[in-house]
């Protein structure tokens, strides 16, 4: 595993373990005490977003064996960020609607809040709804942003796969010449080894002769 990547693993972990921490702390609190702890998790989440491009840029630099991964450890870093700044707005609105009370309570509007319970419940209900299609808006955009990841991913392993599979067929296509070359040289020694054969049955039958001869004359004299 990359140690650039692994440098940055380990930085988020803090900051998201620090967060949370912060998160769970600040829905305790009120007032501007709230509010400067919710800005301050607010600086956090930005340190916790930049860290995850960082470690997704690492993986993507990656070979293919580490990079699948990678990239699906960084798909939950990302989930783990989008909870962390879901309780954050669940907080922020709790925030919001607990102020919108005091301030009402505060002008003397109190009866009216009262009197119009139903009317804010149906607000409420209808905001709801509205958050919830904007949740499924997001999943939806992060599966399309994921299976892009994937497809982007599988066209580079493919990419690679057939540079190595022409790389293979020039290899076996040079071993096909060496061969050919091999079985030429061996054909042309086998020629030149009958030759000498010949070469050599015709001196010694010369040589046989000739001492035959030279027998055969001192014989005769």
């Amino acid at each position: 595993m990359s140690q650039v990547f692994e440098g940055y693993e380990r930085q988020y972990c803090e900051l998201s373990a620090n967060l949370s921490k912060k998160v769970t702390s600040a829905s305790l609190l009120d007032g501007e005490q709230k509010k400067q702890k919710v800005s301050e998790i607010q600086g956090g989440l930005d340190d916790a977003e930049a860290l995850i491009r960082k470690m997704d840029l690492e993986a993507r630099s990656l070979p293919p064996s580490v990079k699948a991964s990678l990239l699906a450890k960084l798909r939950e870093y990302k989930t783990d960020l989008n909870n962390l700044k879901a309780e954050v707005k669940r907080i922020t609105s709790t925030n919001a609607n607990q102020a919108a009370r005091d301030e009402l309570m505060e002008s003397g509007m109190a009866d009216t809040l009262t009197a119009s319970a139903d009317q804010r419940g149906r607000l409420m209900m209808s905001t709801e709804r509205i958050n919830k299609s904007s949740d499924r808006i997001r999943e939806s955009r992060k599966t399309m942003l994921e299976t892009e990841e994937l497809g982007v991913s599988i066209l580079q392993d493919l990419h690679q796969q057939r540079q190595s599979l022409l790389h293979a067929h020039s290899t076996l296509h040079g071993v096909d010449d060496n061969i050919s070359r091999s079985k030429k040289i061996l054909t042309n020694m086998s020629r030149r080894m009958s030759r000498n054969k010949w070469i050599i049955g015709s001196v010694i039958t010369v040589l046989v002769i000739a001492i035959l001869l030279i027998l055969y004359f001192k014989l005769t004299r």
